[in-house]
């Protein structure tokens, strides 16, 4: 009775340096030391039993406060860092920060030598000053957004993320996107994947507004094959490829120039549309096309040769991306519930009323976080089983920046922040 009365007492005086370590945020370690009159009182053992008493105390002290730190990381902080801010999508990661849930106790720029020691202004964060980056710096955030090169990615990406200590990589290249191992990701579609990884891949932005509109439609209909036709921005190619259509629209309009300049564009962009984004691969298809078949096999779960055909094609809008969408089904359409489906889609806007002239646009859905789906009718060539639409998104948002933040409020909501808590 003794032993087990002893036992108790330990256990007991355990908890209470457990309270103290978890409540006030101490050390396990000190937080036991201060215990060790009181544990030396119920044992009645010399000093180097109480000292092991001490640190047995200290040893469920720190395993209590890895527990909680599961259970409450929801309500804790996290540090944030954003490679390649002063960018197109970077800059937009920053506002979608601004006025997302994430509990963010910290957020730090990393930039090239040109932009470090600027300073870039946010109306949560305040005046952040851009670091020059360094992987271990980098290492020093619980969460890295990478609004970079693939190249770039591809040479520091694991290097931030690797080992316990790593931080959480979400990645907006195309760098990692077919690479088994790591989760790409749409968070209304497959945020569970992020569970338990170190690094995320960013869907393609083409891919990103489409599968947006398809997936609830597939969760009702079961997808038997797409065709895609997609109008893509300017602003697709960067500031650059702004840049030019600004000033070639310019030069035209002032007479200074029949046919535009072009130098980010394969031809003048201008008064025109170009059916060739990326580089041509062998079957015919360019990479962007091909981007979006592979990457839309991958976030569905759907077979390896599923059958999805794009055909991309640049045009002369400064920003959002839209989409011709044409689906063969397994189970028959019905037009009612596609409308209800995506309406309650979260993510989606359902902006359909012939009568008053509303469907999906660039000039309103540009700036909006909800990808638009109207124009929803039977198909012609597939009857009972086939569906067409029409959809638009903002490629730097949806396409881009917001989903990433989407991920990192995934990753959040499902614990896998957890490890990364600061009090």
């Amino acid at each position: 009775f003794y032993s087990k009365s002893k036992q108790m007492k330990l256990s007991f005086a355990a908890f209470l340096v457990t309270l103290s370590a978890s409540a006030w945020e101490t050390s396990a370690f000190t937080a036991a030391g201060t215990s060790t009159a009181f544990v030396s009182k119920l044992t009645h053992k010399p000093i180097a039993d109480r000292n092991k008493a001490a640190l047995a105390a200290a040893t469920y002290a720190t395993a209590s406060r890895r527990f909680c730190s599961n259970l409450t990381a929801l309500n804790m902080s996290h540090s944030f860092g954003i490679v390649g801010a002063t960018g197109a999508v970077g800059k937009e990661i920053l506002s979608c920060m601004e006025k997302s849930s994430l509990d963010a106790s910290k957020v730090r720029i990393f930039g090239s030598q040109r932009s470090a020691g600027s300073t870039i202004s946010s109306s949560k964060f305040g005046s952040i000053e851009v670091e020059l980056f360094d992987v271990a710096k980098a290492r020093e955030c619980d969460v890295v957004f990478l609004a970079v090169s693939g190249d770039f990615a591809l040479e520091h990406a694991k290097a931030i993320s690797d080992g316990p200590d790593g931080a959480v990589v979400i990645d907006n290249s195309s760098a990692f996107r077919y690479m088994p191992d790591v989760p790409l990701v749409i968070p209304e579609i497959n945020g569970e994947k992020t569970i338990g990884a170190k690094l995320i891949a960013n869907p393609n932005c083409t891919t990103a507004i489409g599968l947006m509109a398809l997936w609830p439609l597939h969760k009702l209909f079961t997808l038997k094959r797409v065709l895609m036709s997609t109008y893509q921005a300017a602003s697709g190619a960067g500031q650059a490829g702004m840049d030019e259509l600004t000033e070639g629209t310019r030069s035209v309009i002032s007479g200074e120039r029949e046919v535009a300049q072009n130098e980010i564009f394969a031809h003048p962009l201008p008064f025109n549309v170009i059916p060739h984004i990326d580089k041509f691969m062998e079957n015919g298809y360019t990479k962007e096309e091909m981007k979006v078949t592979w990457e839309a096999r991958k976030i569905c779960g759907l077979a390896d040769d599923f059958p999805l055909s794009c055909t991309a094609v640049r045009i002369p809008t400064f920003r959002a991306h839209s989409e011709t969408i044409v689906v063969e089904t397994e189970k028959p359409v019905d037009i009612q519930a596609a409308r209800d489906a995506l309406e309650a889609a979260p993510g989606v806007k359902l902006v359909d009323n012939l009568d008053k002239l509303e469907y999906p646009m660039p000039i309103t859905a540009t700036g909006q976080y909800d990808v638009e789906a109207g124009r929803l009718r039977k198909s012609l060539v597939f009857g009972d089983n086939g569906l067409e639409f029409f959809v638009c998104g903002d490629q730097l948002l949806r396409g881009a920046a917001l989903n990433a933040v989407l991920i990192a409020e995934k990753m959040e909501e499902n614990g896998a922040l957890a490890a990364f808590a600061t009090a």
